[in-house]
């Protein structure tokens, strides 16, 4: 196992996150304790000090469970790390309340690592509105010992990152994104990478494999990667895109059953950063990946000057792009909640003024009526 160094600890490069456990008969609330078991004494035996969970996982049982089963091991030989859920706006004046109930659910008197939980555009005016006392409630929990490392999680743009980081930026230690070689342009990782950079806080990362959309390619693609490294898998040239960047110390995987969690354990056995032939190779893939499926906006900005509804087309389809390649998902509908009606996709008027001066002639108002029954 590959280990970071992170102040004064040594974090496995691998973590395991408590998001997509097994689970019986379908239901995720149902999290399959034995299969649990195995996977965490298997992760255990070969390097893994890192584990993730969250008050919302398996219906807020994956803390219990994760909870019961590292209870076994020395408090020493694992790191937690676990989250106040922001993502519910009903919870932000409950964050003692929630905090004391995570203690007993993980049975620890401490956590190691504690975040914020997915900083986004629904939430950020709540989460540095003083009137919660979130943000003092933390720091206080962290001087007395309870909470061993402050960070955040983000699935909001960089705009939303770095409003947070202004306000907090000084006790956030680490920082968990969504990265992958295809959100690197998608998502602008890139960007939201370089601006962590630039406030010195390490990388911990989320859905490196995209959801198992970048471990199961097409076979077009997966020749391409097969050529350069035949015996790389589809799930293993994810991994090692990261390995190629800088300030990235966990990459958190939700590993549903013991071939995932074995096959990602052998990967990180070693480094191998891909050389620049194999790096442009992948983004190749990318932007195919992407091609196919999404809408071609650069972000001009001329259909906003002619829009009577002043909507913010590139943003909106930016969100549409997102929903529609990951057949859905939570994200463009979150980042709408915090639209008012009337900049919604629904406000489309339908009357193709935007496209008569798009230079990528894209249908628009078609997007925008196709986002909104898809919302």
């Amino acid at each position: 196992m590959i280990y970071k160094d992170f102040q004064d600890l040594k974090l496995s490069a691998l973590g395991l996150g408590a998001m997509r456990l097994p689970v019986k008969d379908g239901n995720d609330a149902k999290v399959d304790e034995a299969a649990v078991a195995e996977m965490v004494e298997y992760a255990m035996e070969h390097g893994i000090n890192y584990y993730d969970t969250a008050w919302g996982y398996h219906s807020g049982n994956s803390e219990l469970v994760m909870g019961k089963l590292l209870e076994k091991y020395p408090r020493d030989s694992f790191y937690l790390a676990t989250k106040f859920p922001g993502y519910d706006l009903s919870n932000m004046d409950k964050v003692e309340e929630i905090f004391e109930k995570q203690l007993e659910k993980c049975r620890v008197e401490y956590f190691d690592f504690y975040l914020f939980h997915n900083v986004c555009e629904m939430n950020i005016d709540a989460y540095l509105d003083p009137k919660y006392g979130i943000y003092d409630y933390l720091v206080k929990q962290k001087k007395a010992g309870r909470i061993k490392h402050l960070g955040f999680s983000a699935h909001g743009n960089y705009e939303i990152m770095k409003r947070f980081l202004d306000a907090y930026g000084e006790n956030m230690e680490f920082c968990q994104i969504q990265l992958n070689y295809l959100d690197w342009s998608f998502q602008k990782a890139k960007g939201k990478v370089e601006l962590l950079k630039e406030y010195g806080i390490p990388v911990w990362v989320m859905e490196p494999v995209r959801g198992g959309k970048l471990a199961s390619l097409s076979d077009e693609h997966a020749a391409m990667l097969k050529a350069l490294r035949p015996d790389e898998s589809p799930a293993a040239w994810a991994f090692r895109f990261l390995q190629s960047l800088d300030g990235i110390a966990v990459t958190l995987s939700g590993m549903s059953n013991m071939s995932q969690l074995k096959e990602n354990i052998a990967t990180f056995e070693s480094e191998k950063p891909l050389s620049d032939v194999e790096m442009k190779t992948l983004l190749v893939i990318a932007d195919q990946m992407l091609g196919k499926k999404t809408l071609p906006c650069t972000a001009c900005n001329y259909c906003v000057s002619h829009c009577p509804q002043k909507l913010n087309i590139p943003e909106l389809i930016a969100l549409y792009n997102e929903h529609y390649f990951s057949d859905g998902g939570f994200i463009a509908p979150m980042a709408l909640s915090a639209l008012p009606n009337e900049k919604l996709p629904s406000a489309c008027v339908g009357c193709r003024s935007c496209e008569a001066v798009c230079p990528q002639q894209i249908k628009i108002s078609e997007a925008m009526s196709d986002f909104a029954g898809k919302l």
